[in-house]
């Protein structure tokens, strides 16, 4: 099971994993949570027809810069040869930066059900199956899947589907404890990871409600996951990594950042995409999560969104930063939290 045990150690090393999110992680976000203790981080979700058709925009999705030591390529699709060729593709282009090709059979975006795509391949275990031996077939490094419990809500399909796709040769799945059907609302029921990996003997990855270092640690220690995905868990928190495997390794608490130390990740993160991105516009999305619980944050969010250029992000950071100060100057002082000016 050389692949699997490959994995497996590589979970033991650092089982905390930068999970694929489509919109988010782009190449600056990764080496954002890299530097903060990710080891294994995952692309975007990438089309394999998008690939097939050699589209520019699609391979910057997959492409890691100079500073990644590795990748994690997620594709998705509904057609067997498709995935063939795209493992070719991205084999030859990444090379042996390229630490595993993952499949998506999670994603519950309409626009990608309707094509029989992602959460949808839950519901033709045939053609999963299919589409896992096509990748199998060609891939040199592992093949995983990442899935939900069952595309309709009230069924568990996942196990029996495990089984079958570790036939197939894959190496690895992912489980994230909702169905489809469901989206992301309600809670995550962590005991389809249990279920999943009693079905099978090649590791399980879990996910689902991992919003801080604590909820990483206690899904790996309280179910059979090997490792555990972080995805809403790393916003505005890229931190989450380090503090996560201090925290499972001796019981090292939890620091509670400043806001100088989240301002100035903010500066770092914003550096990184306008070195690394063709546009700003993502970090208008991912600068508000660094905000959370600042003085005046949601009048700062509404300025936020307003930033076109990278030098805007960068003189709102300073202004933030300014008023933080001036903020806890007058709190430490015994009084209350005035009004933003100018707001």
């Amino acid at each position: 099971m050389g692949f699997s045990d490959d994995l497996r150690a590589a979970y033991a090393e650092q089982p905390f994993l930068l999970a694929p999110m489509a919109g988010v992680t782009d190449a600056a976000y990764r080496i954002m949570c890299r530097r903060c203790g990710a080891a294994m981080a995952y692309s975007e979700m990438v089309s394999v027809a998008g690939l097939a058709y050699a589209s520019n925009k699609t391979w910057r999705l997959v492409l890691p810069e100079d500073e990644e030591p590795q990748i994690c390529v997620q594709l998705f699709g509904s057609k067997p040869e498709q995935f063939a060729g795209a493992v070719d593709a991205v084999q030859e282009r990444v090379g042996d930066k390229l630490s595993l090709i993952d499949i998506n059979m999670a994603c519950p975006a309409r626009k990608v059900i309707t094509k029989g795509e992602g959460s949808a391949l839950m519901e033709t275990p045939e053609l999963a199956a299919d589409i896992v031996r096509a990748a199998v077939g060609r891939a040199q490094v592992p093949v995983t899947v990442k899935m939900r419990i069952a595309f309709r809500t009230g069924e568990r399909t996942a196990p029996e589907l495990a089984r079958m796709l570790e036939d197939a040769g894959a190496a690895a799945v992912a489980v994230h404890g909702r169905t489809a059907k469901q989206l992301y609302t309600g809670a995550a029921d962590w005991s389809i990871i249990d279920e999943v990996a009693d079905a099978v003997e090649i590791p399980v990855v879990g996910s689902g409600d991992v919003f801080s270092a604590e909820d990483a640690v206690r899904m790996l220690k309280t179910t059979k996951a090997e490792a555990v995905f972080v995805a809403r868990g790393t916003y505005g928190n890229p931190w989450v990594f380090d503090d996560a495997r201090a925290l499972v390794a001796d019981g090292t608490a939890v620091p509670v950042r400043s806001a100088h130390e989240r301002l100035e990740a903010l500066r770092e993160h914003l550096g990184l995409v306008h070195r690394y991105l063709p546009f700003m516009a993502r970090a208008r999305t991912f600068a508000t999560w660094y905000l959370k619980g600042m003085p005046h944050a949601a009048a700062w969010r509404g300025r936020v969104v307003k930033c076109t250029d990278y030098r805007d992000f960068m003189d709102l950071v300073d202004e933030i930063e300014a008023d933080v100060a001036a903020c806890e100057e007058i709190l430490a002082a015994g009084g209350t939290l005035p009004p933003l000016a100018n707001a």
